[in-house]
């Protein structure tokens, strides 16, 4: 922005200075017709006329060198414009592939937590409704988890091992007990991997 800011401020600039020579050149241009067409007579307004004329000619070369000055400030601007447009374009298009990923990403977990859903609705219709409330209670206190797999005599919620004793108690527990964690308290899930 700062540079197409300066690019147009140059612009104008030279837009400008180019008409202070147009000025120049024209009054130059009407002096010298003047002077050719003999209508001055008086020797002293031809002096003055001639003098204005060399001073118009230094001013308007004063004046051109403004403008090939603000020309290759403005030119400078323009390539920085052009520089900055390129890498802008660059920096969008990869915000547009982040994004279209991103997107795409969030679709493919919508798509995930609609299935799991269901799957965890067919799942909790058969779970008795006293677990179920027992589970959802433990797992609105330990921060969404309430129940935990017992794998190789450790809690995978805590990831404490349990003592010799609870193991025990474990091990000779009927397979549809609700066993529970002694140290956070959710429900312990038994599997082959849990070495009891």
């Amino acid at each position: 922005m700062a540079a197409q800011t300066e690019e147009s401020d140059t612009a104008r600039e030279q837009t400008k200075a180019e008409q202070d020579v147009d000025q120049v050149r024209q009054r130059s241009a009407r002096d010298q017709q003047r002077l050719d067409s003999g209508a001055v007579t008086s020797p002293k307004d031809l002096e003055n006329l001639q003098r204005e004329i060399a001073s118009l000619a230094k001013r308007q070369g004063d004046l051109e060198d403004v403008v090939l000055e603000v020309m290759e400030r403005r030119e400078s601007a323009q390539q920085r414009v052009a520089e900055l447009t390129e890498r802008v374009g660059s920096v969008q298009s990869k915000i547009d592939d982040a994004t279209a990923r991103r997107d795409a990403a969030f679709e493919e977990i919508d798509a995930e937590v609609a299935t799991v859903t269901k799957e965890r609705e067919v799942i909790a219709g058969s779970i008795p409704a006293d677990l179920l409330k027992l589970y959802e209670k433990l797992r609105e206190q330990q921060g969404g988890v309430g129940a935990a797999k017992l794998y190789a005599r450790s809690c995978q919620g805590c990831r404490q091992e349990l003592a010799i004793t609870e193991l025990s108690e474990i091990r000779n527990a009927a397979p549809d007990t609700v066993i529970r964690c002694e140290n956070c308290r959710r429900i312990l899930v038994r599997t082959s991997e849990s070495g009891i």
